[in-house]
This record gives C-alpha cells, structure tokens and sequence, in this order.
C-alpha cells in the first residue's frame, strides 16, 4: 500500500525521459557546433548589456561540466520516482528550463541566426533534440502539477 501511495505522487518516468532528452542534447550540441555559435552570442549581448550574466565556454570545460551535470539528474531519479517533496521546486526548474532551452533552438533555426551579427546554416546547432526537449519537459510539467493536486483529493481506501 506504502509503494502505490509513493508511485502516484511520484514523477520518475517523466524526469527519466527528461535526463534522457537532456543527455542526448549534450551529444547534439557538442556534435554541431553549438558554442560557435553560443560564445559569439554572449560576446555581442555583454557589449550591449554589461549585466548580462552568461559565461563564455572552452569545449572541455563545458562538455565536462554538462556531463556532471546530467549525470547529476540522473542520480536524482530515485527521488523523483518517490515524488521528494524537496525535489519538486528543482523539477519545475529543470522541465522550464528545457522547455525555453528548445524553444531558444528552435526560434533560432527558424531565423537563421541568434543576434543579427551571429548567423549559421539551418537547423541551429542542437536542434535536432530539440523535440525530445520538449516531450520531456511538458511531461514532467504535467505530472508535477497533476501529483500536486494528490493531497487535495480524498484518500481513497481499496482492500
């Protein structure tokens, strides 16, 4: 009875889904170019804006930290398949994180370019993972809001 409770307020297939999408989009990005592309960009919005808050990337360092960082997610599977209450703000932040992470690709292969100084064949670079992106985000956005709604309802009790 203990595990059907934890299950139905738990979100481990969607934050799976999500760290899968997650790894695959590092292998897009650091496959096509991708900080040729993000390194001119901060470059020309920092001229623009000094406040602007990005950091510039050397390969090694970015693809090490995104792996760490990805390997991160998916350590944290557990917790979300038993739906950790401490786990939840994280989550949200991670699904709308992605959700703009696809978006910014997308919106960029559609124009062709990132600032008007800094342009590129289409599709932008990380694109293709875009959609998985997506997929993995909405979902866990869904669950996260429908396993919210849980303590609200009353328990029901089948024997």
């Amino acid at each position: 009875m203990a595990r059907a409770a934890s299950s139905a307020n738990g979100f481990g297939r969607p934050w799976l889904a999500l760290c899968v999408a997650f790894a695959l989009h590092v292998l897009d990005e650091a496959t096509t170019g991708f900080l040729a592309v993000y390194n001119p960009t901060v470059t020309v919005m920092r001229q623009r804006w000094r406040w602007f808050p990005m950091p510039t990337f050397e390969f090694r360092g970015w693809l090490i930290g995104l792996i760490l960082g990805v390997a991160l997610c998916f350590a944290l599977t557990p917790l979300a398949a038993r739906g950790t209450r401490g786990l939840r703000p994280f989550a949200w932040f991670f699904a709308g994180v992605h959700l703009l992470n696809a978006t910014g690709h997308t919106l960029a292969t559609i124009f062709g370019r990132t600032v008007s100084t800094v342009t590129f064949p289409r599709p932008a670079p990380g694109f293709y993972s875009s959609p998985l992106l997506y997929i993995g985000s909405i979902w866990l956005m869904v669950r996260l809001w429908r396993t919210s709604h849980n303590k609200l309802q009353p328990a029901v009790h089948r024997e």
